[in-house]
């Protein structure tokens, strides 16, 4: 199996034929999520709880009985582990050394004898990255992916080493009494345990499609609430000559076709079809997505040149440049989009489209919701035992309250205050020692949740609307989650199979490249030409490989591999 992924990974390499790993959710993905037990930093009166935890933690560590070792009072000798964190290129941020990677080596690596190394992957380059560190031998500990397709495209290739359950309950109890009912529903692949989780809380509201409403007041616009109706507004766009509705190649991350899925769902069709490894073009969902878009490309209410989009930054300066009208992202307060639009035009104004805004007429707004997990990982298969126990025994500091609030807000009276209520507030402008990253250090402790939450609900979503929305414009999440309120029962969550589909481990990257040629002939093609030419695409794809992951999954789902 090692020879295998050496040769694999060397090849993709040199071919170029890696995956580039796309942002979802938070993501990822559009960051839509399943609601999940939150055990993450709420106040300073969890350490009670972190107390008895490690109390728990030590009774556990002096069983004599026990096939573990202790390593309380820290290892023999130094254990060296490596993590990854996603480099980002946050301007003046070095991700593997700053005050807090030098905190967690102080408070952490030096109480166990354990040096903490950080090892930087490329948000944008992620899957390229760690393609190249495997096939070289020098990977993190921890395989990490924010899509499960992804993930098993590790596990199908060796990457990752089988998991002991009751190894991870004896060095992380508190980490695995948070994470075990999502590790024993997601984890397994082929009879073992392989994969454990971030914890995902209910957090919605963050991928945001951006509508200038300056523009809908300009024609005279409601708020669109179809495709319908969008449409009708991106033609009144046209005839103004304002501009067009954003859009951008799909490349990676298929979640594009729930909108059209229709007004009821075949349980079956969704556990064959939905992926967001391969794109289902042969899907009567995929059609209606296709036809629409060939439509808007032939009226002139789209970018005329959406192929030549292939990555955010160029959505995004089409859109600030007020080249288009619509842009999809995840909003965060420290995004620069609105102060840039605002610089080429002071009087431009936006509002968060509404979602059901890209929804035929007579469908239901169907979404991609994350199952309860945010990051997927894997132990590298090359690691050591004393490696991974160290690796187990990060994630429960990480796990406990207090280190895990200082790591999202900093410190106390420096970096932020806590109002009454005690929810933090970041200090305005600060850049003293302590200074978080852009986007609130998420990506360090990303490995035990997805966002920070309090003990009330209602804390926590005014910390949300602190960390997602750029000062005066709170309003943007408030209406993302109201928005989110009235159709989260649409949510669906994609099949899990727990065997390999090596009909898609094999052909998802050739399929990959192969989309991107066929819808985007489909998209451009005359309105006459449609039916045939979308015919041809998918008996072109089906031959290429799609017909055989089709096959592959009915199988699966029909023994009952599937969670």
């Amino acid at each position: 199996m090692k020879r295998r992924l050496y040769q694999k990974f060397v090849a993709m390499a040199l071919t170029g034929t890696m995956a580039i790993g796309m942002l979802t959710g938070c993501g990822s993905s559009q960051e839509t999520a399943a609601p999940a037990e939150e055990s993450t930093a709420a106040d300073s009166a969890k350490s009670a709880e972190s107390t008895e935890a490690a109390d728990s933690a030590d009774a556990q560590e002096q069983d004599s009985s026990s096939p573990y070792t202790d390593y309380s009072g820290g290892f023999p000798e130094t254990v060296t582990i490596q993590i990854p964190v996603y480099d980002r290129a946050f301007e003046g941020w070095n991700v593997t050394d700053n005050t807090y990677t030098q905190w967690i080596q102080k408070e952490f690596g030096d109480k166990y004898n354990v040096n903490v190394e950080y090892v930087a992957v490329g948000r944008s380059t992620e899957v390229a990255d760690y393609m190249q560190m495997l096939s070289a031998g020098n990977a993190p500990d921890i395989i990490m992916h924010y899509d499960m397709p992804q993930a098993v495209n590790y596990y199908s290739e060796g990457a990752m080493q089988a998991l002991d359950l009751d190894e991870i309950a004896y060095y992380a109890p508190t980490y695995y009494a948070n994470m075990k009912d999502t590790i024993d529903t997601y984890g397994e692949m082929d009879g073992e345990n392989y994969f454990f989780f971030a914890n995902r809380p209910t957090y919605y509201y963050n991928w945001v499609t951006l509508i200038r409403q300056d523009w809908l007041d300009a024609v005279d616009a409601d708020m669109p609430e179809s495709m319908e109706e969008l449409n009708e507004v991106a033609a009144k766009w046209k005839d103004a000559g304002v501009g067009t509705l954003g859009e951008r190649l799909l490349i990676n991350n298929f979640t594009y076709y729930y909108p059209f899925i229709g007004s009821s769902v075949d349980e079956k069709e969704l556990a064959l079809y939905s992926d967001l490894a391969v794109a289902p073009l042969t899907w009567s969902a995929t059609e209606a997505y296709l036809k629409n878009l060939n439509y808007q490309y032939n009226n002139g209410l789209t970018n005329p040149e959406f192929y030549l989009i292939d990555d955010d930054a160029k959505w995004k300066a089409d859109f600030v440049s007020g080249k288009v009208g619509t842009y999809s992202f995840y909003i965060t307060s420290g995004t620069d989009t609105i102060s840039s639009l605002l610089a080429n035009d002071a009087d431009a104004k936006v509002s968060v489209m509404n979602t059901w805004a890209g929804v035929p007429e007579g469908n239901n707004s169907y979404y991609y919701e994350y199952p309860p997990y945010g990051m997927i990982m894997g132990i590298n298969s090359d690691c050591t035992d004393e490696q991974r126990e160290a690796v187990w025994m990060f994630l429960e500091w990480m796990s406990q309250s207090d280190n895990l609030f200082k790591l999202q807000n900093g410190v106390e009276g420096e970096s932020y205050t806590l109002d009454d209520n005690g929810l933090a507030i970041p200090v305005d402008g600060y850049t003293g020692e302590w200074k978080r990253s852009d986007n609130n250090n998420k990506d360090y402790w990303c490995l035990v949740v997805e966002a920070a939450v309090y003990d009330d609900d209602e804390l926590t979503y005014q910390s949300r609307l602190r960390d997602l929305a750029p000062s005066g414009y709170e309003y943007l999440i408030a209406d993302s989650k109201n928005y989110f309120d009235t159709y989260a029962q649409y949510g669906l969550i994609n099949t899990a199979y727990t065997k390999t589909i090596e009909a898609s481990a094999e052909n998802a990257e050739d399929l990959k490249k192969l989309w991107q040629e066929l819808y985007v002939d489909c998209a451009t093609c005359s309105e006459a030409d449609f039916d045939a030419i979308y015919q041809e695409a998918c008996q072109t794809y089906l031959d290429a490989g799609y017909q055989d992951i089709l096959d592959e999954k009915q199988a699966l789902y029909d023994e009952g591999s599937t969670k």
